[in-house]
């Protein structure tokens, strides 16, 4: 990182991209546990990769940013969740469901869910808690602590923010395209809402100092999302 540290911010920018294909997309129909297996390495090199780069390499103490910050910021992360949660939800219910729109999406929900092992009730909302209560916390130490962090030594704040949100939304554009294919606009209407919601946490992060909130507000975003997602399993 001393000596190229933009390529490491790239690596970091493509690497979970790299990873979701491989499990999500290239897996896609294998044997369950192969497609866990994936999933299980492709992370742990994932969210190692900051650690890896910042103490071995840069010779750096981590400091994780988990500390305390004003109450408004809290206020202000948990109000982005809960709106983004309530639009969501208010899009689905009142608009997308009645159309028909999530129906095909809906079956291929229940098969990605069915080969990793979590079809059942109670094994979805497991799943749904991980990826809210720690999964979330896991991507803002990636995406805004570490990848942002770092574009904010390189680049301007406008700029770090915006590259980082792009980079945090690239793969997710591949598990959409997967659902809604790629020729919808539902694609890419979700792709840039997720830039909105990467580049918003960017910025509470870069204002309050802290994780804390970027991870309350995601937390809430995915927790809407899998609730969302436990009706089109039910």
């Amino acid at each position: 990182m001393k000596t190229s540290p933009r390529a490491a911010i790239f690596v970091a920018l493509v690497l979970p991209t790299v990873v979701t294909w491989v499990y999500f997309i290239w897996l896609d129909g294998a044997d369950k546990t192969l497609q866990q297996m994936a999933y299980g390495v492709g992370k742990s090199i994932q969210f190692a990769l900051p650690i890896v780069c910042v103490f071995l390499i840069q010779r750096q103490r981590p400091n994780f940013a988990l500390r305390m910050c004003g109450g408004k910021w809290l206020a202000l992360g948990a109000a982005f969740g809960l709106a983004v949660g309530a639009a969501m939800a208010a899009l689905y219910f009142g608009v997308l469901k009645p159309m028909g729109l999530f129906d095909e999406p809906a079956r291929a929900v229940r098969e990605k869910v069915q080969s990793f092992g979590a079809a059942s009730p109670p094994a979805f909302i497991l799943l749904g808690v991980f990826y809210s209560a720690i999964h979330s916390l896991l991507e803002e130490y990636y995406w805004r602590w570490f990848v942002f962090g770092q574009l904010t030594r390189q680049v301007k704040l406008p700029m770090a923010i915006g590259v980082s949100s792009f980079g945090f939304a690239a793969h997710h554009v591949l598990v959409l395209g997967h659902y809604f294919t790629w020729v919808s606009p539902l694609t890419w209407l979700f792709t840039a809402c997720i830039v909105v919601g990467g580049g918003t946490w960017a910025w509470l992060y870069a204002r309050s100092g802290s994780l804390l909130p970027s991870w309350l507000s995601h937390a809430l975003v995915d927790a809407a999302i899998f609730a969302i997602g436990y009706g089109l399993i039910a």
